[in-house]
């Protein structure tokens, strides 16, 4: 097929909520649309790529892709991702666990990802919060070589130019906190929730203070993700979400908006279709996973409700269709989800999260193949 757009003029378009020459696609851009593990090794090997491997982010084991491979997936994205600070190394253990700058331990789950099981702040009172050994959002080591990257991205390619920043405050709490701690907290401890959200808010707006100074204007879209959904719904219902949690996602989406020209790319995983309006009233362009197999995520409905307004990033199943089904499955799946977001523009095509190890090299190249051909 012929195109007439660069891929970086592809994606903004589609983020401009217009129509591009054809559907836009991302595998890699960022650490949510990537791939994991043998899955990756295994287009590697067909392809002949003998170089090494390398992660975005360990703990979830995801992969800055090859060139040779972007390529081969018409990928339309390059992905920029944020370093570690200087001065430290994680410490590990035994037992394949360690511990992370924040003091959280992770261990990983055979045939799994690393999960935060070492929480240190279950049992802190507010006046801990206060003594915490919190990192250096400014420590240059976050930020070193990442202008240059950006930089040559920008000048040397047409791809669209994706900055992964790190996990959000909302997920750094729960891993502080305890997934299970931080969820009663909204019933029993909302002074003590919210001294630690401004906290690990603190922390990230010095962060995107740093990492936006570094990389505009070389950058298209930011990917900011924080999640605050279930397969069925909301974390929480409404009212605690837009008293607690909305307010803070918005200084961060601010944060950004007033240093960058960068488009917002939000990532929020689970059944978002009641959080859309206020997604929207943050400032974000454009919305991913979109986990289609969640309560009330039916891709025809959204594009109606919403589809003038903010740009779908997503929507190929991931938890049922790449895994179980066959190429043919795959091939009709791209079809509904192009018929169902791209008219009239706002569809970048994408895994609903990372595909994982399960996923064949057929089905992920019946993916991007489908989508190059008929989107």
């Amino acid at each position: 097929m012929t195109n007439s757009m660069t891929p970086r003029e592809r994606i903004l378009t589609a983020l401009n909520l217009k129509e591009p020459d054809r559907v836009p696609i991302d595998v890699g851009g960022c650490s949510t649309t990537t791939i994991i593990g043998d899955a990756y090794e295994r287009i590697k090997d067909s392809l002949g790529v003998t170089g090494e491997t390398l992660y975005m982010k360990r703990k979830s084991r995801s992969i800055l892709l090859d060139e040779v491979v972007a390529q081969r997936l018409h990928t339309d994205t390059r992905a920029v991702m944020v370093g570690g600070p200087d001065n430290w190394e994680d410490i590990y253990f035994e037992d394949g666990s360690f511990k992370d700058e924040f003091g959280v331990i992770w261990r990983k789950a055979e045939g799994g990802h690393y999960n935060p099981l070492g929480n240190p702040l279950s049992t802190a009172s507010i006046g801990d919060i206060a003594t915490y050994s919190w990192p250096d959002p400014f420590n240059q080591g976050r930020t070193r070589g990442l202008r240059a990257v950006a930089k040559k991205l920008h000048e040397e390619t047409d791809y669209a130019v994706v900055l992964t920043l790190p996990s959000g405050f909302v997920h750094l709490s729960t891993y502080l906190r305890g997934f299970e701690n931080f969820l009663v907290d909204f019933a029993w401890d909302q002074k003590f929730q919210e001294a630690l959200l401004d906290r690990t808010l603190e922390f990230f707006l010095g962060l995107t203070d740093a990492v936006m100074e570094a990389v505009d204007p070389y950058v298209d879209v930011v990917m900011y993700g924080d999640d605050v959904a279930f397969q069925n719904g909301p974390m929480v219902d409404l009212s605690r979400y837009r008293k607690i949690i909305k307010p803070r996602h918005k200084k961060i989406i601010e944060n950004i908006k007033n240093k960058s020209r960068a488009k917002i790319l939000y990532h929020c995983c689970g059944s978002v279709r009641t959080l859309l309006d206020d997604f929207i009233d943050m400032g974000i362009d454009a919305l991913n996973p979109v986990q289609v197999s969640c309560t009330g995520m039916e891709t025809s409905e959204l594009k109606v409700e919403f589809g003038g307004r903010v740009c779908f990033w997503g929507a190929i199943d991931t938890q049922s269709v790449l895994p179980l089904g066959s190429p043919d499955d795959v091939r009709k799946e791209v079809k509904k989800r192009i018929n169902d977001l791209a008219p009239g523009g706002g569809y970048v095509l994408a895994s609903v999260h990372n595909i994982q190890e399960d996923v064949s090299l057929d089905n992920i190249l019946a993916m991007v193949d489908t989508a190059f051909e008929v989107g």
